[in-house]
């Protein structure tokens, strides 16, 4: 219950600061929909650089596409996604609510109204929308329920491209949409949402179980990086019976929000499934050519594959902290930190404060994400850079004007510290390291 209510805090703080937006809202929204407002596009666009920047431009055996949303229905006919891109669905004979059977805790009535359930039949998760002018006549595809289609289907054009030799792996990060039925705990399961994708190629022979092994370390860097606790997560190693039938190995990387443990990340080895597939679909030669050996194949594929909205609810969750009664604090890594720090003056009615403190906010919005703030009074202006995680809240004050120096708070500790303007560039970068 407790866990269940700091989930609604979350959500209700999320609105309130500009993290997250129902979507639609001046509509009566749109269920499972959300828009990102001016603090949740910063963090989600902080979350999204911080692994582009550790899982393809810290490596050399990584490179990035940007591949389309969409993309030809023969794509998703051949990765098996039009025939087998279904879940089971009821529908309630009373108030006409479809479930999944498979989430409902009572599966014979209607948590909704207490109805009975129609027999259970196949629910398509595409999204379809036609390309043409005239509906009847255009063609039908699909919006990508996945990215990593267009990582297959570039993967030849990638190599012809670049030096890359096998083992090597192509990501990218993008927006992907499937026709949910059930879904909720606010931004966890929706209708959109952001997927950053890996397919690691390698040779039929390597040893891929240790390739996985190193890729699940690999992730789990990532995971301290951004500040979430090994201890919050669990690997869930899916059974044979459970796994999609091209699969060798799978695991779903679970996380504990405060709704419960649920899929935040996973990793899956996927043979030479999908290759082999787009090969046999579009007539093109998708072999690889090892000028070592002298042998051609097709590589198998490591696809590590994370949810960006659900690894910002994560931080997010992880970070809120309310056990101060006086305040609430985000205690967000300075390197996710929608702004890096807040400048103020100490009184906003004295012009020589203003201006001394404008200044110091233009120079050091050369370098950060900074944030002018002065509204109230300066207790109230520190405790509202809590609730939005700022690192650091610079106060420009009388005796800035006699030496050049400012006080800056830790929004961590409260601690407050008086350095001179000069070195604040350089106090704010160390904490980014």
């Amino acid at each position: 219950m407790a866990e269940q209510n700091k989930l609604e805090k979350i959500v209700a703080l999320c609105k309130r600061r500009g993290f997250v937006f129902p979507g639609s809202e001046i509509y009566g929204g749109l269920a499972s929909t959300y828009d990102y407002g001016p603090l949740g596009v910063e963090l989600k666009n902080n979350i999204k650089r911080a692994w582009w920047k550790y899982f393809i431009q810290d490596r050399t055996d990584m490179t990035g596409i940007d591949g389309g949303i969409i993309l030809s229905p023969k794509l998703w006919e051949a990765s098996g996604h039009v025939a087998n891109f279904k879940d089971p669905l009821v529908e309630c004979k009373k108030c006409h609510h479809r479930f999944r059977p498979d989430k409902l805790a009572d599966p014979s009535k209607c948590p909704d109204c207490g109805g009975e359930f129609t027999e259970v039949k196949m629910f398509s998760g595409l999204f379809k929308t036609t390309i043409g002018a005239i509906e009847e006549e255009g063609l039908t595809t699909y919006l990508r329920p996945e990215t990593a289609g267009a990582i297959f289907a570039n993967y030849k054009n990638v190599l012809d491209s670049t030096n890359f030799k096998i083992p090597f792996g192509i990501g990218q990060i993008g927006k992907a949409f499937r026709n949910e039925v059930t879904t909720g705990n606010f931004i966890f399961r929706t209708l959109e949402f952001e997927q950053a994708e890996i397919e690691y190629f390698i040779a039929p022979d390597a040893d891929w179980d240790s390739i996985f092994e190193q890729w699940v370390e690999y992730i789990y860097g990532f995971a301290e990086l951004i500040g979430l606790p090994k201890k919050q997560f669990f690997n869930h190693e899916i059974p044979d019976a459970e796994r999609a039938f091209y699969s060798k190995r799978t695991i779903d990387i679970e996380y504990q929000f405060p709704f419960g443990q649920e899929e935040l990340w996973a990793i899956a080895y996927r043979t030479d499934y999908d290759l082999s597939h787009h090969q046999a679909a579009s007539g093109t030669n998708l072999e690889y050519f090892d000028d070592v050996t002298g042998k051609r194949f097709l590589p198998h594929v490591i696809e590590p594959t994370f949810g960006v909205d659900r690894t910002l609810l994560a931080i997010i969750s992880q970070a809120y902290d309310d056990s101060d009664s006086e305040r609430t604090v985000l205690r967000l890594s300075p390197n996710l930190a929608p702004y890096k720090a807040a400048v103020f003056p100490l009184l906003k009615n004295k012009p020589e404060l203003v201006a001394k403190a404008r200044g110091v906010y233009q120079d050091l919005k050369k370098h950060f994400n900074i944030v002018w703030d002065e509204r109230g009074n300066i207790g109230k202006r520190y405790f509202s850079q809590d609730e939005i995680g700022t690192p650091y809240c610079i106060t420009v004050d009388f005796e800035t004007l006699e030496n050049d120096t400012v006080t800056i708070r830790d929004r961590d500790t409260m601690k407050q510290e008086r350095i001179a303007i000069s070195e604040l560039q350089a106090y704010i970068q160390k904490s980014l390291e």
